[in-house]
């Protein structure tokens, strides 16, 4: 069908695919004979194989490489045993709540694809054991180069807003990275590498909900904007009788694309976003 009838095959697709990636990952034969009619739906609703989105992240690598030409011929042999880089494939879970990276993505010409049911997790699992070419990253899993502008922030103002977002948040081991980005009106944004996340998809999976994720060495890390003004004026002014006020308000925004804030954690962004539009009154 999806040969003979593709527009068909693609409107059920939704529906009948749980049932398939379940049959892939049970049975080889049944995954080697639907490898190619395998469809993945990206952030502008279009359906893709496998092998589009391999020659689609391809292009976009050797794109993203074509500058380095002259550095890489240099390395080579150094590198020739090393094993073959691998293309990623970069995916969303949640398109409402991760809209704020997919936008970053779209100005930047890169696509994801949609992975929101429960069982594309162990499915794109399978799919990397079965090729060791490729690898799936969530969009929020890094900060890759073409969101990033040119320049970047001295390691002196890094520093100082690394200390001041801990001693607000009272997060002493708060991860923070200091970025250039592309796009100015993203003050922060929240990233976590993809093998945490998979370790903690997996707690949940065995409700293994006591233990500490920290513990396998995966926490998010809080990257700022340095381009973005509120960024600006939290370097210029880390005295300031807002500042810690600013830093917990732009931590939970950061948080909001990129999970759910727990009850308590709600209560308090609801509440200090009160009292920000209290300010605006006087």
């Amino acid at each position: 069908m999806c040969k003979t009838d593709r527009e068909s095959y693609e409107k059920y697709w939704d529906d009948i695919s749980p049932f398939i990636k379940f049959g892939c990952i049970k049975d080889s034969k049944f995954a080697e004979k639907l490898h190619d009619y395998i469809l993945f739906k990206d952030i502008d609703n279009k359906y893709l194989t496998l092998k589009d989105c391999i020659e689609q992240n391809k292009k976009a690598d050797t794109e993203e490489k074509a500058e380095d030409t002259e550095k890489t011929e240099d390395t080579e042999k150094k590198d020739e045993n090393k094993e073959p880089e691998k293309t990623t494939i970069f995916y969303v879970t949640d398109a409402v709540q991760q809209s704020q990276y997919i936008n970053m993505f779209r100005e930047a010409g890169k696509n994801a694809v949609i992975l929101s049911h429960n069982i594309d997790t162990t499915f794109i699992s399978h799919l990397e054991q079965k090729d060791q070419t490729i690898q799936f990253k969530r969009i929020d899993a890094d900060v890759t180069e073409e969101l990033k502008g040119e320049g970047a922030a001295d390691e002196e103002t890094a520093k100082a807003l690394t200390e001041l977002f801990r001693k607000s948040l009272n997060m002493d081991k708060l991860e923070v990275k200091v970025e250039n980005l592309k796009n100015e009106s993203v003050a922060a944004m929240m990233t976590l590498s993809e093998e945490s996340r998979r370790m903690q998809d997996m707690m949940k999976m065995y409700n293994m909900y006591g233990m500490d994720p920290g513990m396998f060495g995966g926490q998010e890390t809080l990257v700022l904007n340095i381009s973005h003004p509120l960024v600006k004026y939290l370097a210029e002014n880390q005295e300031s009788a807002h500042a810690e006020m600013i830093c917990q308000q732009l931590y939970d925004l950061a948080m909001l694309s990129h999970k759910q804030l727990s009850p308590d954690e709600m209560t308090k962004f609801v509440q200090r976003s009160n009292e920000i539009l209290m300010l605006l009154t006087k």
